[in-house]
């Protein structure tokens, strides 16, 4: 199963334009995010700004930004970043802590994520998510030969992913510092960690996370919320209850773009964390079926840009950024059917705000980095090949 997932003994070589459909799909959903943040938006944007337009305003810029980020990272040889990717950790590591300091961090409903900079703020744990990939992708293509001895090959990674998850959590935010955990784990095990070691971790795990909830108020009530939120109609359970009434009225075809009720302030963070109900509730099961179909679109074509890739390092950054941007949008979703307990991680590309937005479009230019210059050295060596036996 795991040679499978890793697409070791792939075949498959497809025909050279990975890039493209990925940047197809991936526009597919941004084209899709816009157009439900415009329509979720403008009755709090008035209300809230004076101005119908402000958060897609917003969203535009962050979108351009975002834009030339992937552009920028999308044409750098990715095995540039490998030679980078300790001092790359460390500016993450930077960051994170950054966010305590007074006058630089900024503090927003109870937790303190943002750095403003230059009269912009933006949340430095979506980009470090990434940053962390690119690392533990660097020490998994070096220490294969460790990755199964616990001493010097599992804990290493380990312990990279234990402390950006502490400094996630203490901010707090453990939906991000739990996505980060998980895809490092996954990370480990494609790249031939052993069983008998992340269970064993797994099992320590669970009572630390179970004592983090217990013991933290608004955590506690979110999962008594998602396991009965009509115990509490009004108050735990009114968000998941609502996003559920949104989904639910949506039908097969939706009441109509711009037609939704539960955005005329029903249901809380309509154009962030629930956005994917509202969007249920405009286009119906064919909307949420067309976003569907793009995320998965993505996942595919993520893995099999890794698979194409002629290096291990090329193979577990694509494989790991594509499961971290995966994971969010399949965490989101399962928040807004009420399958998963209610945590604020937006859907990529399609939920308002402009950190993830920059973070999962630099995800994207990496991506496209690992196919094209992949494809760049292979038309390179088939060059080369010609060349030889012309000259025989």
């Amino acid at each position: 199963m795991r040679e499978v997932i890793r697409g070791e003994n792939s075949s498959w070589r497809g025909d050279n334009h990975l890039s493209l459909i990925l940047a197809l799909l991936v526009a597919g959903l941004i084209g899709v995010g816009l157009l439900m943040i415009y329509s979720s938006s403008t009755v709090y944007s008035f209300d809230t700004y004076g101005d119908r337009y402000y958060i897609i305003r917003r969203q535009l810029l962050w979108l351009g930004a975002g834009l030339a980020a992937a552009a920028a990272a999308a044409g750098i040889d990715y095995r540039r970043f490998q030679g980078k990717s300790r001092l790359l950790l460390l500016a993450g590591i930077l960051l994170l802590a950054a966010v305590f300091i007074p006058g630089l961090g900024r503090s927003g409903g109870g937790a303190r994520r943002w750095l403003a900079l230059g009269g912009i703020t933006f949340q430095p744990a979506e980009v470090v998510k990434y940053l962390a990939v690119i690392y533990l992708a660097d020490l998994l293509s070096r220490r294969q030969k460790e990755i199964k001895r616990f001493g010097i090959g599992f804990l290493p990674p380990l312990a990279v992913i234990g402390l950006l998850s502490a400094l996630v959590v203490i901010q707090p935010d453990l939906g991000t510092a739990l996505s980060i955990a998980v895809i490092g784990l996954l990370m480990i095990y494609l790249g031939g960690g052993r069983l008998v070691h992340l269970g064993i971790l797994s099992l320590a795990a669970l009572p630390v996370l179970a004592v983090m909830v217990v013991r933290v108020g608004y955590r506690m009530r979110r999962i008594l919320a998602f396991i009965d939120p009509w115990a509490d109609p009004r108050g735990t359970g009114f968000q998941i209850i609502q996003s559920l009434i949104a989904l639910g009225s949506g039908g097969p075809t939706g009441l109509g773009l711009g037609e939704s009720r539960q955005k005329l302030f029903y249901l809380p963070a309509a154009t962030t964390d629930f956005i994917f109900s509202i969007l249920g509730e405009e286009l119906g099961f064919l909307g949420t079926s067309l976003t569907v179909a793009l995320t998965v679109g993505i996942l595919i074509a993520g893995f099999r840009i890794a698979a194409r890739s002629g290096d291990l390092f090329g193979q577990f950054l694509a494989r790991g950024v594509t499961a971290m941007l995966v994971l969010q949008a399949l965490i989101n979703m399962g928040v807004s059917c009420g399958m998963l307990p209610t945590k604020g991680l937006p859907f990529p590309f399609i939920s308002y705000g402009g950190s993830n937005l920059l973070a999962s479009c630099l995800a994207v230019g990496i991506l496209i980095s690992v196919s094209s210059h992949r494809d760049k050295e292979f038309r390179r060596r088939g060059s080369r090949k010609a060349i030889n036996l012309f000259k025989t």
